[in-house]
């Protein structure tokens, strides 16, 4: 039988959400292979022997963020509910997700960088957890299609097309504060992107006929 790891105290549990927290800083910002443990030490006001007390290389950092970014990336997918009316459902799926755009983009930018490298160190959870879930989800999608809810398409490719535009506002947000101006580039771009996104997806999934 295997022993239980032994109870963190606060003071340890603290101290790896702060090394969490600057290593999200630094991966986001340099990418993995850019990042290192001295710079993660120092942006934790840490040295380094104390770091690795609690975490013994850079890629078990890695790996406990990336699993936490899936989860709570997955959680607004999680909740689509199958018995609840399929526009409101896919209408506030989007919401979601352009919030998460807004209030996690270093996240955000975190799990860009890992895909552009070819996922090396998260495919096993992509090839797993991931796609269950969303061949799950697109399996209600497609029974919200056959009673006639919505109109036809790839439930995939949606769920792929409501990632790519929702996720743009964190990946991109530099361009798109840049090509909006002072104006119109402030928060309430992200009340401009939800309408836009809800007319796209929502005008074009309504039942034809």
């Amino acid at each position: 039988m295997d022993t239980p790891a032994p109870r963190r105290t606060r003071i340890q549990q603290e101290k790896r959400e702060l090394i969490l927290e600057a290593a999200l800083e630094v991966f986001s910002t340099n990418g993995f292979r850019g990042s290192t443990i001295d710079q993660i030490a120092e942006a934790a006001g840490m040295s380094k022997p104390n770091l690795l007390y609690y975490f013994r290389r850079k890629e078990d950092i890695h790996e406990t963020l990336m699993q936490r970014l899936l989860d709570t990336w997955l959680a607004p997918l999680r909740e689509l509910d199958d018995i609840g009316d399929p526009l409101t459902e896919l209408r506030s799926y989007i919401r979601r997700k352009l919030e998460m755009a807004r209030d996690f983009p270093r996240e955000s930018r975190l799990f860009a960088n890992e895909i552009l490298q070819g996922a090396p160190r998260i495919m096993p959870l992509l090839e797993g957890e991931l796609k269950t879930l969303v061949d799950e989800k697109a399996a209600v999608i497609k029974g919200w299609m056959r009673a006639g809810k919505i109109a036809r398409t790839d439930p995939w490719h949606l769920i792929f097309s409501i990632w790519a535009t929702t996720q743009h506002y964190a990946d991109f947000d530099v361009q798109v504060r840049a090509v909006l101006g002072p104006n119109r580039g402030g928060d309430g771009r992200f009340e401009d992107a939800a309408r836009f996104l809800e007319q796209l997806f929502i005008d074009g999934l309504k039942p034809k006929g």
